[in-house]
């Protein structure tokens, strides 16, 4: 197996991660159980955090909230994600606590990375980020005209963005590609992992993968353990409801997982939260690549320039969620791995 390395901690919950072409990492902090001073930062040499693009946009703090206007703010940033195309995304649900959306927040920004100014802000209208939803991760087609967000919410879906007009849909809206497995109980540390009200973690479509030449989509529930798939090509605003469906593919049975990830080589990475580890799809099962107990709810995989791995760890089951009466989990970190 691959030893785990530490790049860096935060005194923040992280979840996502990406690494750019030249190798600039960035990682972000939703605002699930604290109102946090930064939603996303550059990590630079020692650990350091350059909130990202510039402090404004990081200014959004819960309590100013009826003070700032949702649309020009990281509200509740959940992912990060380099296009490869010298820009940085930033998908904010705008749902602090995990709870209800606030009206005209959800969106999708583009920041370039050659001049660290945001260039594009594609609202997610209300008839697509309904509430409920959650919008977790995103994956874009190579073209640079399409990105594909997993809605974990409620009532799971994928959200198709066209990145040129703005506009959005949601496909596979309520199909059990999309939904929570019932019959899955999320593990941890060897228990069922509860609130103290007795409610397992309960999230829809969640972690998601594009091939290399952006013509499969994979994706899966967090309350789950299928791994699916379709052809992007498919997923276009006038293909008929019964036609995308039945092109959705079982790829296999995997664990429960959080984060995937298509690697230039084209491997599926899987995160597995129930044993503090990281695995790869072989095409007929998953393999162990890393196992560390540092890896508490490994979440979000991006890989460098050099076909390094990296990987955070957000402790989900150490918050107060789950653990009212435990002080905050922190640090929470990066990791990174060589497969």
């Amino acid at each position: 197996m691959s030893t785990l390395h530490e790049v860096c901690t935060f005194q923040h919950q992280v979840t996502g991660v990406t690494v750019t072409p030249d190798g600039r990492i960035f990682v972000n902090f939703p605002r699930w159980t604290e109102d946090n001073e930064v939603s996303v930062a550059e990590v630079l040499d020692g650990g350091e955090l350059r909130p990202y693009p510039d402090t404004q946009w990081n200014a959004w703090r819960n309590a100013k909230a009826t003070q700032m206007p949702v649309g020009e703010h990281f509200v509740c940033v959940q992912s990060v994600v380099a296009d490869g195309r010298g820009g940085l995304w930033v998908l904010d649900p705008a749902a602090p606590g995990n709870e209800r959306v606030l009206p005209g927040g959800p969106k999708l920004i583009r920041i370039d990375l050659a001049t660290d100014k945001v260039d594009k802000n594609i609202a997610i209208p209300e008839d697509v980020a309904l509430q409920g939803t959650y919008l977790n991760d995103v994956r874009f087609h190579p073209n640079g005209r399409t990105a594909y967000i997993t809605d974990s919410g409620t009532r799971g879906a994928i959200i198709v963005v066209d990145l040129e007009s703005g506009k959005s849909f949601r496909a596979l809206d309520g199909h059990p590609s999309t939904q929570l497995e019932k019959d899955v109980v999320v593990e941890v540390d060897g228990a069922p992992l509860r609130r103290p009200d007795g409610r397992q973690p309960a999230f829809a479509s969640d972690g998601i993968a594009l091939s290399n030449d952006g013509d499969t989509l994979y994706w899966q529930a967090l309350t789950g353990r299928t791994l699916y798939c379709v052809d992007t090509a498919v997923l276009a605003p006038d293909t008929p409801k019964h036609q995308v469906e039945s092109a959705v593919r079982k790829v296999g049975t995997t664990t429960v997982a959080d984060g995937l990830w298509l690697s230039s080589t084209g491997t599926i990475y899987v995160t597995s939260v129930s044993d503090n580890a990281v695995k790869r799809w072989n095409g007929s099962s998953l393999e162990t690549v890393v196992r560390d107990d540092r890896l508490r709810w490994p979440d979000t995989l991006s890989e460098g320039p050099d076909g390094t791995i990296y990987v955070t760890a957000s402790h989900i089951q150490d918050t107060y969620w789950f653990k009212p009466d435990a002080p905050p989990a922190l640090p929470t970190a990066l990791f990174s791995f060589k497969p």
